[in-house]
């Protein structure tokens, strides 16, 4: 296509996962039937936590707003993904694709932070275990929370200005099946260096810096527990950060998944893959982690499940 003034853009182009219509039937079930296990296995989760004294713990808490967050961002692209399989349409509105952007971005920070936080509390609650009720109070973790909104917040807004810059594009198809910001870049007409740039500062700040902390916090807290003496002891200080453990290395795994591809890769199918995985599978096996390897959590699980029958 040719190149276009921002004032004449009124619609992107999205990309399918297929162009052939006797797999949109397909396509359509497998995505609605993978958001509908997202929505209500983050939505037990959160209940559970709710719904039982034993979780009320600052670790349950975060973990209740990473599932909500887990929501928030599975349905900022899937519900649109859905629609479009079925009707055969890829058009997204240009207001409609930045404000879809924004919130990707500010989701997408938002589990960030909250899995830092979580790696916070877990080294709080194995490294000093004595001080782990004063430094982890009520006040405290909300504040925590409070500060992982501000950031993603601050995230979104610095990308949202980053776009509103670009004056025109060379092409208004995007290689992916939601407006993803460096595709929106790649087809800027002017020297995108300057916004690439902005956009990989803003990655190493809020991805690098979250990935360093956990990295330390984790080998804090398996020094830690190779101290202790018993074997008993150490399998129950194990089990309490298994799954988050497991969500980090999901999540972070994912995540530097799609940049790479993005960066690297010259397959469009490759990067829809990458980003599939990242937005759609991650918020949908973290329920499942957390059930399965977290024995409070299961056991809250069955009380909850005892109680609505």
């Amino acid at each position: 296509m040719k190149t276009q003034n921002l004032t004449s853009v009124s619609e992107f182009h999205l990309m399918g996962f297929s162009q052939n219509p006797n797999q949109q039937l397909v396509l359509f079930g497998v995505f609605l039937s993978m958001y509908l296990v997202t929505v209500l296995g983050n939505l037990i989760i959160t209940m559970a936590v709710i719904s039982d004294s034993h979780l009320h713990t600052p670790m349950y808490f975060f973990l209740s707003n990473l599932s909500l967050s887990d929501i928030c961002f599975i349905s900022t692209t899937v519900p649109k993904m859905i629609v479009d399989t079925l009707t055969h349409s890829r058009v997204i509105s240009y207001v409609g694709c930045l404000t879809q952007m924004s919130f990707y971005i500010f989701f997408g920070c938002m589990d960030h932070m909250v899995l830092t936080v979580m790696g916070y509390d877990r080294f709080v609650a194995i490294c000093y275990p004595l001080h782990y009720p004063i430094i982890m109070n009520p006040f405290f973790s909300v504040f925590l929370l409070s500060v992982c909104f501000l950031i993603s917040f601050l995230d979104s807004q610095m990308h949202n200005m980053i776009a509103l810059q670009l004056t025109c594009f060379k092409n208004v198809e995007i290689a992916n099946f939601f407006c993803e910001p460096s595709q929106l870049l790649n087809h800027t007409c002017s020297d995108p260096f300057t916004n690439i740039i902005l956009m990989y500062l803003f990655v190493v700040i809020f991805g690098f810096f979250p990935i360093s902390w956990n990295l330390y916090s984790y080998y804090k807290i398996v020094s830690s527990i190779l101290k202790v003496p018993s074997s008993g002891g150490r399998h129950k200080a194990f089990s309490t950060c298994g799954s988050h453990l497991s969500v980090v290395c999901l999540f972070y795994g994912t995540g530097i998944g799609v940049y790479l591809s993005s960066a690297l890769s010259q397959s469009p199918r490759k990067c829809m893959v990458a980003s599939l995985m990242y937005t759609v599978v991650t918020p949908m096996l973290n329920p499942f982690i957390y059930s399965l390897r977290n024995r409070d959590m299961s056991s809250a699980l069955k009380r909850l499940q005892g109680r609505t029958v």
